[in-house]
């Protein structure tokens, strides 16, 4: 297993964990910017936690129709 894969199965365990840091980081970015890059750190933001929950999805079994 490498390094890639290991982070992939933590961020799938701890998908909410990571989430809540990638807001955390975008509000400390906003605070030491003077909400100067704003809408750029909300969309880098929502990319970011965009991408973990599909890593978190790809882990997951699909579910039966």
């Amino acid at each position: 297993m490498g390094i890639f894969d290991k982070a992939k199965d933590a961020l799938s365990e701890h998908s909410e964990h990571a989430t809540t840091g990638i807001e955390k980081a975008g509000d400390f970015v906003d605070d030491k910017t003077g909400n100067k890059y704003a809408e750029q750190v909300d969309k880098g933001q929502d990319l970011a936690t965009e991408r973990v929950r599909e890593y978190a999805a790809e882990d997951q079994p699909e579910q039966p129709a």
